[in-house]
């Protein structure tokens, strides 16, 4: 019996490749300051249930809404944390978007900064892994 599950196909313009952080989210093609890139989604989950997840793929609306990125077709899943971020992400009526903030050349990996919480609770422990402290 053939598989009818299809593999996502990353958005036009974007690729999933190797990083310095496992994998990442790359552009194949420019994109401009302000432009917007790709949307953050998955399924919306209760505060217990962040609480208790094990997800590293959350993302934080506001106070009462947390999207849990996890599915494979959620390609923004894919860009990481940089101290010198390209993008950030914007979050309108309810969505969040990852827009350019500053001219994106094809090659470059997408990245943005996953803020202090996330930074002291999973990337500290470790080491950042972002290209400024790899040329440290």
């Amino acid at each position: 019996m053939a598989d009818t599950k299809k593999k996502p196909v990353c958005p036009e313009g974007l690729r999933v490749g190797r990083s310095s952080a496992g994998l990442g989210l790359f552009a194949t093609r420019a994109f401009k300051k302000g432009e917007r890139i790709i949307e953050y989604f998955g399924r919306e989950i209760s505060k217990e249930e962040e609480y208790t997840s094990k997800s590293k793929y959350l993302f934080e609306v506001n106070s009462r809404k947390t999207i849990d990125g996890t599915q494979r077709d959620n390609f923004a899943r894919y860009i990481n944390h940089s101290c010198k971020p390209n993008c950030e992400p914007n979050i309108v009526k309810g969505r969040v978007w990852i827009d350019a903030i500053k001219g994106i050349k094809p090659g470059e990996e997408l990245t943005y900064d996953y803020g202090e919480e996330y930074f002291d609770e999973h990337i500290k422990p470790f080491g950042c892994r972002c290209a400024k402290h790899q040329k440290a």
